[in-house]
């Protein structure tokens, strides 16, 4: 998205004046945000978690391919949810509106941390939405965090729950490194469709342990090293994406993807999936990958081996 004329910009030119309340005020107030802080790359470390108002259209992260934003490992970066009330509920079917459309681009998320955080159910270290749209482009997400143990919660980078028009999550061209979490260390999702495109993904670590449901004596998870997807109708499509060296505990090294009514489908093209161990399980003839969908995952030039 075109950020060339911002509706407001963080920062005065200086390294000193990006900080992480200019941040917030900027995210709660909407529109297209740039960021002017300097000719050098700058990290933010957030002392607050910037919130997405329900009451905006469009919100427009621009980092200029500069900026980080950082959680310190102590919070979650950046939070939409249209059924949160206190960000001002806006219409009476939450879970399926439009808007906000959030966009982050040219930007990078380190060290957030949800852990902790139950608040729909927990997940999201760097990133959590639920409603509205939600798109990456060109971005990078290193080193997040969430809950290291339960049946059904992840996204060390990014948890998503609902989509306006149940359309998909589209990531592009962007990386996901170092991300650790029960389930899902890069992304997680419940219900919801991703559309990845020219992405890397490598390092993460789903580390809980006892599956979903969880087994007893156990607290559940350790699923999905890279992605964790569960739900009804929902779609993932990979193009021209690698998944490397991420692992699980339990099953789906680089994906688990679980359709509960068997009508979800998987696409995979012109990608490359690679080394994601799993200690547990996976889908026979896709290595790193544990799938229950429509018939068999799509491949098409890719390479999905050990």
């Amino acid at each position: 998205m075109d950020s060339g004329e911002p509706d407001r910009t963080v920062g005065d030119g200086t390294p000193e004046s990006c900080t992480s309340a200019a941040v917030v005020k900027a995210v709660a107030a909407g529109g297209i945000i740039a960021f002017d802080c300097g000719p050098a790359p700058v990290t933010i470390t957030m002392t607050k978690t910037a919130k997405v108002r329900n009451t905006s259209a469009k919100v427009v992260l621009d980092g200029g391919g500069k900026v980080t934003l950082s959680g310190a490992g102590k919070r979650r970066i950046l939070y939409m949810n249209t059924c949160d009330e206190a960000q001002v509920w806006t219409t009476s079917h939450c879970n399926d509106q439009d808007t906000p459309r959030l966009t982050i681009q040219n930007m990078a998320f380190t060290r957030g941390n949800s852990t902790g955080d139950d608040t729909e159910g927990g997940g999201g270290g760097a990133v959590f939405v639920r409603g509205g749209h939600v798109k990456v482009v060109n971005s990078r997400f290193t080193d997040n965090r969430c809950d290291s143990t339960g049946p059904d919660l992840g996204g060390a980078a990014m948890r998503v729950l609902d989509q306006g028009g149940d359309d998909p999550v589209y990531v592009v061209g962007s990386t996901f490194t170092g991300g650790k979490c029960s389930n899902g260390a890069a992304l997680s999702s419940i219900g919801v469709s991703w559309t990845i495109l020219n992405s890397h993904f490598s390092g993460n670590a789903a580390i809980g342990h006892g599956q979903n449901p969880a087994k007893a004596g156990t607290p559940g998870g350790g699923s999905g090293g890279a992605i964790y997807m569960d739900g009804l109708t929902m779609a993932l499509t990979l193009n021209g994406t690698v998944i490397e060296r991420n692992t699980a505990v339990e099953g789906g090294g680089a994906v688990f993807f679980v359709s509960n009514d068997r009508s979800g489908r998987m696409s995979v093209k012109n990608s490359t999936l690679r080394k994601n161990p799993n200690k547990g399980f996976e889908t026979s003839g896709y290595p790193g990958i544990f799938y229950l969908g429509s018939g068999e995952p799509i491949v098409s030039g890719s390479s999905i081996k050990k």
